[in-house]
C-alpha cells in the first residue's frame, strides 16, 4: 500500500469514522467508562477538508458507468420514433463551489453548487411515417448541463464498526441542453429529442452519479478503516478502535469515542473506569486526540511483553555516558569497570525487568520501572566478560513534544533506588564512590540517553505509518491527571487524495 494511501488515514479517517447512528449498536448504560481513545474534528478542519470535495465528486462523475438510454414515442405525421443514446461519458466537468455543514442529526451535509458537466455519446434514431417511410440515422451528440448536488453523508454503526451511507443524494438540474453533431443552433430534430429524452436522462444521471458517490463513500470508509487498523498496529501489538460510545455531532465539531483496548497475543486489556467527558476538549484547534492513561499504560505493558524495552549502548555513546565529567572519581570508576578495555570493545545492555507503571499527571508522564544494566567487555583474545551488573528502580517524569516531525521525550526529574549492584572489581560492594558515580551518571546522562532512544524509536514507527508526510502545525501534547490530549492544526497535502483516487478508481 502506498504512502499516499496511508496518508488518507490521517484525514479521511476523521471525516468518515466520526459519526454513527446509535440505534444500530448497543453500548450499555455507561458507555463513557469504556472509552480509551477519542477523536474530535472541529469546524475549521471540516472546512479545510471540504476543499478536497471537488476532487471526490469529479471522480464520482468520471467513474460512473452510464447505461444506454432507449425510448420510443408517437409523433403526429411521423409515426413512432425510437431512439437510443449509447457510449455516454463525461467530456468536461467543473465545480464552482462546495459548502459543508455539520448537522446535529448525525450527518455531514455537503452542498455542491453549479456542477457544469458536458456529456458526449451517440444518438441513433429511426421512425416509420404514415406513408411507410423508414429512416434510420446515427449522429454524435453533446449534452450541456448545470447541476446542484446535495449530500447527507451518514455513517451507521454495524457490529461496532462504521458503514458509510451517502444514498441521501439529490441532483437539481438548472440546465440540460442537447446538441447534435456540434450544431449549437436549435432545430426541430434537436428540440424533438430534447423533449423526448430530457426527463429520462435526468433520472439516469441522478441514479448513476448518486450510486457512484455512495459507492465511493463506502470504498473510502472501508479503505480508511483498514488503514486505521494498520496505523494502530505494529506486528503483534494493536489497539482496538471499535466504537465504545455514541458519537457526538455539534455545529462546531464531530467526535468519535473508541475502546482503545490494547491486544497482544494472549494479552488483552479491559477498561471500565475511563474519566472521559466531552467537556474535557475544546474547539480552539482543528484536531484533538484524547488518550486514556489505561491505553498508554497497556501499550507499555505490551511493548515489555514483546521484548521491545531493551537497548544496547556501545562505542562513542558508551564513552559519553562514562566520561560525562573528568574527575578523579570518574577515572577511578571507569578503571574499575572497564579494566583498561576500550569502549569499542565494550557494550552496555539496558532492559526492563517488569512491566512499567505509567501515571499521567499535569507535570508530565510519570514512569516507574525496575531496570537492569549489564556492562560487558571483550578483552583481546578472550571471551566476553560481564564486569558490571545492577538493578535499580527508576521513577522519572517525562514531558513529550512533537517538533520538526520528531517526537522529543524530555526527562524532568528522577529518583533512583539501587536494588542490586555487582562489580567484578569490587565484589564486596564496599566502595561508596562507585555507587555514587553510577547514581550521578544514570541521573545526568543515562536516563536522558534512554528516553532519547525511545523517542527516536517511536519517531521511526510514526514515520513508517506516514505521519511525517503531513504538515502538522503547532502540535501540543497536554498531559492531565489520568489522560493526555494531543491537539493540533494541519494542512492537507492535496496530491495525496489525487493519488488515492487515481489508484482506487
Amino acid at each position: 500500500m502506498s504512502w499516499a494511501g496511508r496518508m488518507i488515514l490521517g484525514i479521511f479517517r476523521i471525516l468518515l469514522v466520526l459519526v454513527h447512528a446509535s440505534a444500530a449498536c448497543d453500548f450499555g448504560p455507561f458507555p463513557y467508562r469504556a472509552t480509551g481513545v477519542v477523536c474530535r474534528m472541529t469546524k475549521p478542519a471540516a472546512l479545510l477538508l471540504n476543499q478536497e470535495t471537488a476532487q471526490v465528486i469529479q471522480a464520482a462523475f468520471r467513474s460512473a458507468k452510464f447505461p444506454n438510454i432507449t425510448g420510443e414515442r408517437s409523433v403526429r405525421l411521423l409515426g413512432k420514433v425510437a431512439y437510443e443514446l449509447t457510449n455516454i461519458q463525461v467530456n468536461d466537468l467543473s465545480i464552482e463551489k462546495s459548502d459543508v455543514e455539520l448537522k446535529e442529526n448525525n450527518a455531514i451535509y455537503l452542498a455542491i453548487k453549479n456542477v457544469t458537466a458536458s456529456f458526449k455519446g451517440t444518438l441513433t434514431y429511426g421512425y416509420a411515417g404514415a406513408w411507410f417511410l423508414r429512416l434510420f440515422h446515427s449522429v454524435d451528440f453533446e449534452i450541456e448541463s448545470s447541476i446542484d448536488l446535495q449530500l447527507d453523508i451518514k455513517l451507521t454503526c454495524q457490529e461496532d464498526k462504521m458503514v458509510a451511507d451517502a444514498s441521501d443524494c439529490y441532483l437539481t438540474f438548472h440546465k440540460l441542453t442537447l446538441h447534435l453533431q456540434g450544431d449549437k443552433e436549435p432545430g426541430w430534430l434537436k428540440q424533438l429529442f430534447t423533449d423526448f429524452i430530457s426527463f429520462t436522462l435526468k433520472l439516469v444521471l441522478k441514479r448513476e452519479v448518486c450510486k457512484e458517490i455512495n459507492s465511493l463513500a463506502q470504498m473510502l470508509a472501508n479503505f480508511v478503516l483498514d488503514l486505521a487498523a494498520n496505523f494502530v498496529r505494529d506486528k503483534d501489538i494493536m489497539v482496538d478502535l471499535s466504537l465504545a460510545a455514541d458519537s457526538l455531532i455539534q455545529t462546531g465539531y464531530i467526535e468519535s469515542r473508541h475502546k482503545g483496548l490494547v491486544l497482544y497475543k494472549n494479552y488483552s486489556s479491559t477498561l471500565s473506569d475511563s474519566v472521559f467527558s466531552p467537556s474535557l476538549l475544546t474547539e480552539s484547534r482543528m484536531l484533538y486526540f484524547w488518550l486514556s492513561e489505561h491505553t498508554l499504560s497497556s501499550l507499555a505493558s505490551a511493548a515489555f511483553l514483546d521484548g521491545r524495552l531493551v537497548s544496547t549502548i556501545r562505542g562513542e555513546k558508551l564513552q559519553a555516558l562514562f566520561e560525562m565529567e573528568d574527575t578523579e572519581a570518574q577515572q577511578k570508576a571507569v578503571q574499575m569497570i572497564f579494566q583498561g578495555t576500550s569502549y569499542n570493545d565494550s557494550v552496555a545492555k539496558v532492559w526492563s525487568l517488569a512491566q512499567p507503571q505509567i501515571s499521567l499527571q499535569p507535570e508530565g508522564t510519570v514512569v516507574k520501572c525496575l531496570v537492569a544494566v549489564e556492562v560487558s567487555i571483550l578483552p583481546a583474545g578472550e571471551e566476553s566478560l560481564v564486569v558490571l551488573y545492577m538493578e535499580k528502580e527508576i521513577t522519572v517524569t517525562i514531558q513529550a513534544a512533537y517538533v520538526e516531525k520528531k517526537l522529543i521525550l524530555q526527562p524532568l526529574d528522577s529518583s533512583i533506588e539501587f536494588k542490586v549492584l555487582k562489580c567484578t572489581a569490587d565484589p564486596s560492594g564496599n566502595d561508596p564512590s562507585l555507587r555514587n558515580f553510577l547514581q550521578n551518571m544514570i541521573s545526568v546522562v543515562g536516563i536522558p540517553e534512554v528516553t532519547s532512544s525511545i523517542g527516536t524509536a517511536l519517531t521511526s514507527l510514526m514515520d513508517r505509518k506516514g505521519i511525517n508526510l503531513f504538515d502538522i502545525i503547532n502540535p501540543e501534547i497536554v498531559p492531565r491527571k489520568g489522560y493526555v490530549i494531543v491537539q493540533l492544526d494541519f494542512d492537507f497535502p492535496h496530491h495525496l487524495l489525487l493519488d488515492f483516487l487515481h489508484k482506487s478508481l
